[in-house]
């Protein structure tokens, strides 16, 4: 069986939850193989990570020092997974696809990755069937669309919570591979960052439950997030809210921010312009709080309550409380 290359997505000394998802996935593909782009020099880490993605299914993981690739942009990302995807190629015979986690950088990573590998990429995929039949939420979520790669290893990548993450025992042989980074891929160097505050809630693209807000807040959150707090959600919030200096633009869920697609996503005063729509509508259950009836984003919703937020959602958040008792 042909093996799947999955790449971990590792964030504060964690593997994340996308990445169990991508194994699941690639179960249907061929053989489940990790690949951890980290501290391979530190034996805890990589045995943490090794035990978190066995779990799900990894026969291998694959270990690539970071030495030379941290403090750079992707490319040198790229060119690590370039030479491990044509040695485990060459090694069995081919590959039946690369899964990564849809992100800003992971897409990057992946074009450039299909530029070097000379094959066909599809990003932001929200399913993979048997047979590697890829299907996309395109044109700002209007069309569902069925797809496949026809060239070269499917590079695929997969917006968070598209599949629930299905255990199943794996091997998890560590095998470390050592990559040689060329100077033209070190060009773009990060001279600094900053590392984002800590609020205690689930990363936005990433939360099960996301609770937004927008216009309708008139800049006032606290509604928002108490309920995001009780149910354990991430809190995001509209293009209009951004704009208008209410939340930073890393909260911002459209077209122009950063797309969704969660198990449960509430819209709070929220009127569903396109742009708003093309970040959330592939979300599973949407429920909106408005009080214009007539708004477009109830056209989109399973649950809608006309009313204002300010009033419903602090007896919604009440409702929420007495349940869990």
């Amino acid at each position: 069986m042909s093996e799947v290359l999955v790449l971990v997505d590792f964030q504060n000394g964690a593997v994340k939850k996308p990445t169990f998802e991508l194994l699941t996935l690639a179960k249907r593909l061929g053989e489940p193989s990790a690949v951890f782009i980290g501290a391979a020099g530190d034996p805890s880490v990589v045995g943490g990570v090794a035990e978190a993605v066995k779990k799900y299914g990894a026969e291998k993981l694959y270990v690539i020092d970071d030495a030379q690739i941290k403090g750079y942009l992707v490319a040198p990302k790229a060119e690590a997974l370039q030479q491990l995807a044509e040695k485990v190629s060459a090694d069995s015979g081919g590959l039946a696809a690369i899964l990564i986690p849809s992100g800003a950088e992971t897409k990057e990573i992946a074009a450039r990755l299909a530029v070097k590998l000379d094959s066909g990429l599809i990003t932001d995929a929200v399913d993979i069937a048997d047979g590697g039949v890829v299907t996309q939420s395109v044109f700002a979520g209007n069309y569902t669309l069925t797809g496949k790669v026809t060239k070269g290893t499917p590079i695929i990548t997969v917006k968070p919570n598209s599949a629930a993450p299905e255990e199943a025992a794996g091997a998890g042989a560590v095998e470390e591979f050592a990559v040689t980074i060329s100077d033209a891929a070190k060009t773009a160097q990060i001279v600094a960052t900053q590392p984002r505050q800590a609020t205690g809630r689930p990363e936005l693209t990433e939360a099960a439950i996301i609770v937004s807000g927008g216009r309708g807040t008139g800049g006032d959150f606290s509604a928002v997030e108490a309920l995001a707090d009780e149910l354990g959600a991430a809190v995001g919030a509209s293009r209009a809210a951004v704009d208008s200096g209410w939340k930073p633009h890393s909260f911002q869920v459209g077209q122009t921010g950063k797309t969704v697609s969660p198990q449960l996503y509430v819209a709070n005063g929220i009127s569903g312009a396109i742009q708003h729509r093309a970040g959330m509508q592939t979300s599973k259950t949407i429920v909106a709080v408005n009080k214009d009836e007539e708004a477009p984003i109830f056209e989109l919703v399973d649950f809608g309550v006309v009313g204002d937020l300010h009033t419903v959602l602090p007896a919604l958040t009440e409702a929420v409380k007495q349940r869990k008792g």
